[in-house]
């Protein structure tokens, strides 16, 4: 335990001190939000489906989330490269509490970045049908994490470049944010779409903060929290499994 809190710390402590990584994460959910929640918002309301930039808030925060979580991956890349993560493997510890301890340190990391962003949404002028739903978005936020974070680490080791693991990321991450129903309503989509987003498992993230920051879901909540902690449990196991293979 102390080996996974140490390895969590650090994480977190990387990502505190990188004022630059912070302002350039936010860049890109701020400018979906604000362009395509103002932007797309009126067309949105004449079609009958109410205020878009509420609508749109939780598939953005989504969206920081993914991109932070599973970008944690290329830190495994990076500390290969450069030796650090010979020196972490070496230590008298299992290679299981190394990257759970990441794993927990990516997670904790894009679930802050899922925080800021609900932040700057609620500036921005959207409002949660009920504040107390925050809390319980906070545990989805989390779970989303895990489950992207974990899928990095696994990717990250089976590969030794970043630019492979950026072009893997890059193929993986923008289906499926865009299959997520994040930036439309699943609810009148064509089956064959439907039928695909069902195989994403952000849908069901993003469908489970929709649920509790505005009060509608396509799918129910149970089987959205049931799905996020079945997948997180096969990507953990998954990317523990390629982690205590990987050779540095």
């Amino acid at each position: 335990m102390k080996a996974v809190y140490i390895m969590w710390l650090r994480e977190v402590k990387r990502f505190i001190r990188s004022k630059s990584r912070i302002m350039g994460s936010l860049g890109q959910p701020v400018l979906f939000l604000i362009a395509l929640g103002y932007g797309l918002g009126p067309v949105f309301e004449k079609a009958g489906q109410g205020n878009y930039l509420e609508f749109i808030a939780p598939g953005i925060i989504g969206m920081s989330i993914i991109f932070t979580a599973i970008f944690n991956g290329m830190q495994v890349i990076w500390d290969r490269q450069f030796g650090f993560l010979k020196e972490t493997m070496v230590a008298p510890v299992s290679r299981l509490s190394i990257m759970f301890g990441r794993t927990l340190g990516g997670a904790s990391v894009a679930s802050i970045q899922g925080l800021l962003v609900l932040a700057i949404a609620i500036v921005a002028g959207f409002r949660p049908v009920s504040w107390f739903g925050i809390l319980p978005a906070l545990l989805i936020m989390l779970l989303i994490a895990l489950l992207f974070s974990a899928l990095g680490i696994a990717v990250a080791s089976k590969l030794k470049d970043m630019q492979g693991f950026q072009l893997i990321m890059n193929f993986l991450v923008m289906p499926l944010f865009f299959l997520s129903g994040a930036l439309f309503p699943l609810a009148n989509v064509p089956p064959a779409l439907l039928w695909v987003a069902r195989f994403d498992p952000l849908s069901y993230g993003v469908d489970a903060l929709r649920y509790l920051l505005i009060g509608t879901g396509t799918f129910p909540l149970a089987l959205d929290i049931g799905v996020l902690v079945g997948v997180s449990a096969l990507f953990l196991a998954l990317g523990s499994h390629f982690f205590s293979k990987m050779e540095v």
